[in-house]
């Protein structure tokens, strides 16, 4: 009797764990298509802006596209001084962002005391990552084209963008340091090492894949943005290229901004292909993002 009894239980514990296991099959399946429905749809909005984008814009690449400056004719538009400012706030960018950015990743992760100071400190440069670029905007309206007298020049554009994405490049940077494991560094202080040596040596090039892949994001953020370039007064249409960073310049951003205002409708046209031009700018440096990244984690 009692062994019918327990082989009673045990049937019906080997039931009840069957039952369990098919509804945990069915509800990851259930999942598994929803997710998959998600990311269907942003792939197929994806690929039907890109193909309206390219069979609108396609038609206008040509080479006097990458020559001529804007025009008031469709037909004669260019980017040649939009494509030009562009590199100039590009070049200009990266080193205040790499000095600045990794700098402060540097000190508050490795020199830094653990206090309230410190913590208040990042928990604003996180909550700064979130805020709007037209803050950043105005912010730099105030503070480089009015108080410091730049401007709309080059330097007055890249000191405001370099607020913009300066605290995710301190964040990922952050976390990047923070992942190189503790054993690595003592055993660099074992070997007679002073902290800055092994920052140099071992901690920086062990973060540099996450460093590097923040930095090349954050940059390509940067490139994108129209609202703060309109906020300093970065001109839509500018018949000249700068010369040095303290002369003024035009964006691809703001070109393409100021050629879909336009009421003709094949500047709509103009303005696709000038997108064309922006999206393979970001996809080369995104490109060259992955395989730095690649390179340096088999490295390291």
């Amino acid at each position: 009797m009692v062994t019918t009894n327990s082989a009673n239980k045990t049937l019906i514990n080997k039931k009840s764990v069957e039952k369990n296991i098919s509804s945990r099959d069915k509800k990851n399946s259930i999942n598994k298509w929803l997710f998959f429905l998600c990311t269907l749809i942003g792939l197929v909005v994806l690929i039907a802006l890109l193909a309206q984008t390219i069979i609108k814009g396609a038609g206008h690449l040509t080479p006097e596209f990458f020559t001529n400056f804007s025009s008031s004719t469709p037909a004669d538009a260019g980017i040649k001084g939009a494509l030009v400012g562009t590199i100039w706030l590009i070049l200009s960018i990266i080193p205040i962002t790499i000095i600045l950015g990794i700098g402060t990743a540097i000190y508050l992760e490795e020199y830094a005391r653990d206090n309230v100071f410190t913590q208040i400190v990042k928990v604003s440069i996180s909550n700064l990552a979130g805020v709007p670029s037209i803050v950043f905007g105005l912010l730099g309206y105030t503070l480089f084209v009015g108080a410091a007298g730049m401007g709309n020049s080059v330097l007055a554009a890249a000191l405001t963008m370099s607020l913009l994405i300066l605290p995710v490049i301190i964040v990922s940077s952050q976390e990047a340091i923070r992942a190189v494991p503790g054993s690595v560094r003592e055993a660099s202080y074992g070997l007679g090492a002073n902290k800055w040596q092994t920052i140099r040596r071992v901690v920086l090039p062990a973060a540099l894949p996450g460093i590097l892949t923040g930095f090349i994001l954050s940059l390509s953020r940067a490139l994108g943005e129209t609202a703060p370039l309109v906020v300093i007064g970065v001109p839509t249409i500018l018949l000249a290229t700068p010369n040095s960073i303290l002369d003024q310049f035009s964006a691809l951003p703001t070109q393409i901004y100021a050629w879909a205002k336009m009421p003709q409708a094949e500047f709509q046209n103009v303005a696709s292909a000038g997108i064309i031009v922006l999206l393979v700018i970001l996809l080369l440096m995104n490109a060259v993002a992955i395989l730095l990244r690649n390179k340096f984690s088999k490295k390291f």
